[in-house]
């Protein structure tokens, strides 16, 4: 956040950094929105400008002495003397001949093997404890576990390896060790609401994606400005979350309004009986990539040969060029297409060439069976590819036009369906729009309403 007066800035609260947090983030920073961005459960890999709660207490890494400065490679996991570590692109194991004495994980992207956690067995392969390491390949944190491998406690830790900062999974106390001074906490709030003073924003408003502790916080914070908005963000189940109603109940409590971020949450709460003049729908501003340039070139991303009605599509659409790129080596029955001319393969591609086909291709078909990978989905949705799927395969509805997604018992459908869509330039470009409008993306402006609504 850029220097600013505190009294009129605003703290963005969030539990956890993922996808949709992140875009958030980018949707309010392109609208020119001051804030800060601030992460309760900080797993050691938040971006440079995001704070948490936990790394304020915990001091300096990237200048530490003895910092790495980078993240930890997998194979440079301390182990005793003759264990074995080894790995692939989704885990590590750690070995003692043939006992398993612990697991490697890895933050994302995962085929870059940087640890973010390794988790230590006993002799019966219970989970006894886990150390926890940062972007700067740092142990910030550890967690104990009981016999039953269940929670005690998580210790972090300044970059000279000082215990600052105990937490209590079994009372819920935490313990703070802070300028010369023992602070104790009765909770996670408590916590929080101490940090945002301590680091200058208890006068802030505060957003926040999250009715959990996020919330908690924005109502028992104390200061002179409280026009707090909710970011909506999750699916609605069949009623309306109590603490939502909490606030729908009280309009002139301190959550002004209730910015909802699904289409199919926006219009479930509104069935459900919430007040419409508390509820905006507001998508994101996307960061796209590229522009359709009207190719015939497909991109299905997978790791595993287990692709719906393949050979279905390659046949009945001879015009289009298929490219299928996996991050591992392909089987035998997948490396058979190749003697297609209209079929090349990439078996263990790197990001370099992945990323110049997601700029090369124009169309991309999510019917790959298994997980996603790469964020697949999204990311030929940024480049503005063209989106088909099967209903058993999609892997991420948020991008993808109902019109789009068929059963793969009618690949009949599915190839009549493409051929109509990329028939001319025209349609090409009105079916791009359709996935804008679909996935709620939205001009800077937008954004820009929010804030003067509260200011009003």
């Amino acid at each position: 956040m850029a220097e600013a007066d505190n009294r009129s800035c605003i703290i963005l609260l969030m539990d956890r950094y993922g996808e949709e947090s992140k875009q958030l983030c980018y949707s309010l920073k392109r609208a020119g929105i001051l804030y800060k961005g601030v992460v309760i459960d900080d797993d050691g890999f938040l971006e440079a400008d995001i704070e948490s709660p936990y790394g304020f207490f915990l001091g300096d890494y990237k200048n530490a002495k003895g910092s790495p400065g980078r993240p930890r490679y997998f194979n440079r996991v301390e182990v005793p003397k003759f264990w074995e570590i080894s790995a692939n692109n989704r885990s590590g194991k750690i070995s003692d001949l043939s006992k398993e004495r612990g697991r490697i994980f890895y933050a994302e992207p995962l085929n870059k093997r940087l640890v973010n956690a390794v988790d230590w067995l006993d002799e019966k392969g219970v989970v006894r404890s886990t150390d926890h390491y940062n972007r700067y390949g740092m142990l910030f944190s550890r967690t104990a576990f009981n016999k039953k491998g269940e929670r005690v406690n998580r210790s972090y830790f300044s970059p000279d390896e000082k215990e600052i900062l105990t937490e209590n999974y079994v009372t819920g106390d935490i313990t703070l060790n802070y300028r010369d001074r023992i602070y104790f906490f009765r909770n996670k709030t408590e916590l929080i609401c101490f940090y945002l003073k301590e680091a200058g924003y208890e006068n802030c408003d505060i957003y926040y994606n999250s009715l959990s502790y996020p919330f908690f916080v924005s109502e028992r914070m104390e200061g002179e400005h409280k026009d707090n908005i909710l970011f909506w963000q999750e699916p609605v189940g069949n009623e309306i979350p109590g603490n939502m109603r909490m606030i729908l109940n009280a309009p002139d409590g301190r959550t002004k309004r209730i910015m909802v971020q699904k289409r199919t949450s926006y219009e479930k709460l509104l069935r459900l009986g919430a007040k419409k003049d508390m509820l905006c729908l507001l998508g994101y501003i996307y960061p796209f990539t590229g522009k359709n340039l009207h190719g015939n070139n497909v991109l299905i991303c997978t790791n595993s040969d287990n692709i719906a009605c393949l050979g279905e599509l390659v046949e009945g659409l001879p015009g289009l060029h298929f490219h299928i790129a996996a991050l591992t080596e392909m089987s035998s029955r997948l490396m058979a297409y190749e003697d297609n001319e209209n079929v090349t393969l990439y078996p263990g591609i790197d990001m370099i060439r992945l990323e110049g086909l997601f700029r090369k291709c124009d169309i991309y078909f999510d019917i790959n069976h298994e997980a996603e990978i790469v964020s697949a989905i999204k990311r030929a949705f940024l480049a503005n590819m063209l989106i088909f799927a099967f209903k058993e395969t999609l892997h991420n509805a948020e991008f993808v036009i109902p019109s789009h997604i068929f059963t793969k018992n009618a690949p009949k459908e599915f190839i009549t369906c493409v051929k109509d869509m990329i028939s001319t330039e025209k349609k090409i470009d009105e079916e791009i729009e359709k996935q804008h409008e679909f996935a709620l993306s939205e001009a800077p402006g937008s954004y820009l309403m929010i804030k003067s609504r509260n200011n009003s």
